[in-house]
């Protein structure tokens, strides 16, 4: 019977495949102690050797230190109050490689130097409040003033970054790129404009009784121009140009003549600044959203489309 069958640490190595060397370590301590000694003095170990021994090796892959491991096997410990305690620690841990992964990952592929590098790191560790406070900042620069209208209060909503208390790698790499954006004091300014335009056409909009999305209108009518092929010059674009003026016009309650034209290719240049789609692009993998779509060919389009009707 095997529970009566003894086993020289040569045999015991063999049955669960640690080496000799490793088992006498564990013996030495008192982790797997022998069960007898043959007449020569060799150390002999029973079947539950075998099992003891399992325990040890997975309890040592999983990271617990010798002095636990003894008081486990040996009762002293209750193994699912240490494993508890392990797995919180290793969610720190993890938080912890995250974060120099993510880190590392940017300083590589942007090519920073010392001083960015220093800047990158210090983003990435931010304390909960402190990130609160530059998300509340740069939000306040941006919506500060502008009423409690519902609308505005969306909207904010839709720029606030969430990064979960386990985010992954990639998380960590935007909101460090979102905190550089939102620092940007020239990108707050561009922001803080396009709010200003957006709430002076709700404002136009509800005294006229019709709100309008700028953007959604430039992306309905130059989308499918800029999908079809049509360049911007062409005469094809003379009837989206008026769209997009008439549009505008209304949204304004003006005339479309050459000043809302003029007002027209200055929105369009203000919306179609790069650092905007990649704004939501960084706020969307930080939130774990849907990417969103570019609507940077659309502006840009438009931009050029307007631009080239007003040359002399």
């Amino acid at each position: 019977m095997d529970g009566d069958t003894l086993y020289s640490i040569g045999e015991l190595a063999r049955r669960t495949g640690l080496t000799v060397k490793t088992i006498r370590f564990y013996s030495d301590r008192g982790i797997v102690a022998p069960t007898d000694r043959s007449p020569a003095g060799y150390r002999l170990y029973n079947i539950d050797a075998v099992a003891r021994l399992d325990l040890v090796r997975t309890l040592r892959d999983l990271g617990l230190d010798l002095s636990t491991i003894r008081r486990v096997v040996d009762r002293e410990l209750s193994l699912p109050e240490i494993a508890a305690t392990h797995a919180e620690a290793l969610v720190v841990q993890i938080r912890v490689l995250r974060l120099r992964h993510a880190v590392l990952t940017a300083v590589a592929e942007r090519g920073l130097t010392a001083e960015e590098t220093d800047q990158v790191h210090k983003l990435a560790r931010l304390s909960e409040d402190e990130r609160r406070s530059l998300i509340g900042d740069f939000l306040d620069a941006a919506f500060g003033g502008l009423g409690a209208d519902p609308v505005f209060a969306g909207v904010r909503r839709s720029m606030t970054p969430e990064i979960p208390d386990y985010a992954e790698v990639e998380q960590v790499r935007a909101w460090v790129e979102w905190a550089e954006l939102a620092m940007d004091p020239d990108f707050r300014v561009s922001v803080r404009r396009m709010i200003e335009d957006y709430a002076a056409e709700q404002a136009q909009g509800d005294t006229v009784g019709l709100r309008r999305d700028f953007a959604a209108a430039v992306r309905d009518q130059a989308g499918p121009a800029l999908a079809a092929g049509i360049a911007p010059a062409s005469r094809q674009a003379d009837r989206i140009v008026a769209a997009l003026a008439a549009n505008y016009a209304q949204v304004l309650g003006r005339l479309d003549d050459a000043e809302l034209r003029r007002l027209l290719l200055a929105r369009l240049e203000r919306v179609s600044d790069p650092r905007r789609d990649r704004h939501f692009q960084l706020l969307a993998v930080i939130n774990g959203w849907p990417a969103p779509q570019s609507l940077a060919p659309a502006f840009n389009w438009a931009v050029q489309a307007v631009r080239v009707r007003m040359e002399p």
